[in-house]
């Protein structure tokens, strides 16, 4: 039986929730929690978490959005990412390249729309979870998707720092600097080398996105989806050992970003954990 949708935005300091479901004979639990940085703006994080069952197929959709500059492009990913990428007619038949399509017409429906939506952009990780056994990550920027094989962290998202791209982008004619700040900046301005948006820096930004798969097996324990937020502070194998011997999903989300917070993170913080039994 499939259940539970979820299209976090946010309303208050904090927002939490949880869902499960029955996929091919595997009992698949998730919860989510978001927590607004020490920033003045209002929180730009966004998330879905929801099943649902497409093309006789039972999906879980996970995604974080992060944004920057404003929350409107990460409003708009959380409504139409997941929808553009199921329509696309090779979806099960070339899921890599469908979804890397998906994503590149939605930054440009995105940039079309700059007048509506504004200036900013927005980091992405989303989680595909096929009939409870194969699950396919993509990502651009620093949202990062991990998963727990005999607690062991494995990370499947790729950190596009512009550090690590600048060669890509420098061919496209621009720069990384570390003035003005402490960290490598594509232009001197955005802290990440891949973005949906960012109109202003687009000729020298990429919205190509990082695509892993790996199957769900029994040594599989969780998946955690969460924004740069809480990676500032936390590696990914401490992250797994925090939430090991935490059965409920939601309470394994919020533990890890109130640690983040604890550990003086000062971003925006949103987590999905997804149990699988």
């Amino acid at each position: 039986m499939l259940s539970s949708q979820a299209k976090a935005g946010f309303a208050s300091s904090s927002e939490t929730g949880k869902g499960r479901c029955k996929i091919s004979g595997r009992n698949i639990r998730h919860g989510y929690h978001l927590v607004k940085g020490k920033s003045s703006h209002p929180m730009e994080d966004y998330l879905v978490a929801e099943f649902k069952k497409v093309d006789d197929r039972e999906l879980g959709l996970f995604a974080i959005f992060d944004g920057h500059l404003g929350h409107d492009v990460a409003d708009y990913l959380r409504s139409h990412l997941f929808e553009n990428i199921l329509n696309e007619p090779e979806i099960w038949s070339d899921i890599e390249s469908a979804i890397k399509k998906a994503y590149d017409r939605t930054d440009q429906k995105i940039l079309e729309k700059a007048a509506e939506l504004g200036r900013g952009g927005s980091t992405a990780v989303t989680a595909i979870l096929i009939d409870g056994v194969k699950l396919v990550v993509a990502n651009i920027g620093d949202s990062r998707a991990v998963i727990s094989k005999n607690g062991v962290a494995i990370q499947l998202s790729v950190d596009h720092e512009p550090s690590t791209e600048r060669r890509l982008i420098e061919e496209k004619g621009g720069f990384v600097s570390n003035i003005p700040g402490d960290v490598p900046r594509v232009d001197g301005q955005l802290a990440v080398a891949r973005a949906f948006g960012d109109r202003s820096l687009k000729a020298h930004l990429s919205s190509e996105p990082n695509v892993a798969d790996d199957i769900i097996d029994d040594d599989t324990e969780s998946l955690i989806l969460a924004s740069d937020g809480l990676w500032k502070v936390m590696s990914n194998e401490e992250a797994v050992d925090l939430i090991k011997d935490t059965r409920d999903p939601q309470a394994a989300a919020k533990h890890l970003t109130e640690e983040a917070v604890a550990r003086k993170s000062k971003d925006d913080i949103s987590c999905i954990v997804v149990k699988f039994n």
